[in-house]
């Protein structure tokens, strides 16, 4: 742990291996918001599912009306806050943290065929009643079995790398880990765990919506089976609810694409298969 004001460990270092932007420390995790602003999330969040290609500017010609015109750049403001932006190809324009690496894509045409072969990555907002969060999962690849998930109220590193670390805990490192290249999974901290592993680091390429398209049918799922359908009114009753949701994911949620099984039930049977055959 390194405590503030450390004479050895500069402001600068210690966001980077932290992966918290640099006026974060300063300012801290709490975001002020304005009057409607969570409900507009709450709207935007909704349309992104639906058209993750869309940006700003179509987003505010959808959610606009005679009564209430929304602005481009509250729309701006609110998807920063979330942490999203368009999938559409946009040259140049990645908002990667500029110190830190971006990993090549390792997946393009391999067959993925056995547990913890890969495993991949994605953070999603949470609308709250009153308030919003963050969400991490990470998940086998091939099986579909969520390994770990933690909630936060703010986007740093760190609920990510306790992610990350439960998961190699209880499942030991896959080969390949995938993600995007948000400044959290490309930050020092979080690949240098990955590095301890042994574990080989691929990243999506920008505007590349399908390369990680496993976990972004997680979150449609989740969504709209669990989040939208209710108003939890703090992370308590959240966390409590997605404990209940993500449990019958994995052990009673089954897949065509598995042969009708639950991903517990895929996991466990490719590990037995891969084991037999090694």
């Amino acid at each position: 742990m390194i405590k503030a004001g450390h004479p050895d460990v500069s402001v600068a270092r210690r966001c980077q291996l932290l992966g918290v932007p640099r006026p974060s420390y300063y300012r801290g995790p709490a975001t002020r918001m304005r009057k409607g602003d969570q409900e507009m999330m709450r709207r935007i969040d909704r349309l992104y599912m639906e058209h993750p290609w869309m940006g700003s500017r179509s987003f505010a010609d959808q959610l606009t009306s005679p009564e209430m015109p929304i602005g481009r750049g509250r729309i701006r403001r609110l998807m920063r806050i979330m942490g999203i932006e368009s999938l559409a190809p946009k040259p140049g324009t990645s908002k990667r943290h500029p110190g830190h690496p971006v990993y090549p894509y390792l997946l393009r045409g391999m067959t993925i065929d056995r547990p913890n072969q890969v495993w991949a990555t994605d953070i999603t907002f949470i609308p709250m009643a009153r308030g919003h969060m963050y969400l991490i999962a990470i998940m086998d690849w091939a099986t579909r079995k969520v390994l770990s998930w933690r909630l936060s109220n703010t986007l740093d590193a760190r609920f990510c790398i306790e992610a990350l670390k439960e998961a190699l805990l209880k499942y030991g490192g896959p080969n390949i880990f995938n993600s995007d290249q948000g400044c959290q999974f490309t930050s020092d901290a979080f690949t240098a765990v990955l590095k301890a592993w042994n574990v080989k680091i691929s990243m999506d390429g920008k505007g590349r919506f399908k390369d990680n398209i496993f976990i972004e049918r997680l979150w449609r799922t989740l969504k709209y089976e669990r989040i939208y359908l209710k108003d939890y009114d703090n992370g308590a009753d959240l966390y409590r609810d997605l404990t209940i949701w993500f449990r019958w994911y994995n052990e009673k949620r089954k897949h065509s694409s598995l042969d009708k099984m639950t991903p517990n039930e895929a996991y466990a049977q490719g590990l037995h298969n891969h084991n037999k055959a090694a």
